[in-house]
């Protein structure tokens, strides 16, 4: 058995890891900083080396990757499926908020409610109820 967890590289892990557990709730619980490692340059001891979220009952983690952190591609979203629709509707909007609406959550032909879109930070997201 395995798990899959997000690794999110972000211009500012710390800053965006605060704005999704202010949408999913949760708590960061680790946080570890280049300025751990021995011998780190001073101007990059305060840059995330690895940060993790509990949140939805699942883990994230993130971390500080500076230009590269913009340059995410189109080809993945990260799902979110919950049994609720009131839970589904508050995640989505709280991702939505000064984000990009790409589907607005709507009620599908096969009956789950969907929506998609793209965080202030560029990630794409799926929020969906279940069938």
């Amino acid at each position: 058995m395995a798990t899959l967890s997000p690794y999110i590289y972000s211009a500012n892990a710390r800053e965006q890891a605060d704005f999704y557990v202010g949408v999913f709730g949760g708590e960061i619980t680790n946080v570890q900083s280049y300025g751990d490692l021995p011998g780190m340059e001073d101007s990059k001891k305060h840059l995330i080396m690895h940060l993790e979220i509990q949140a939805l009952g699942l883990r994230f983690f993130m971390a500080d990757a500076g230009a590269e952190a913009n340059d995410r591609g189109t080809g993945m979203d990260l799902a979110l499926t919950f049994r609720h629709e009131e839970e589904a509707a508050s995640i989505y909007s709280g991702l939505a908020k000064d984000g990009e609406v790409i589907m607005p959550f709507e009620r599908m032909f096969w009956g789950t409610m969907l929506g998609r879109v793209r965080d202030r930070y560029g990630v794409l997201w799926q929020v969906a109820t279940e069938a």
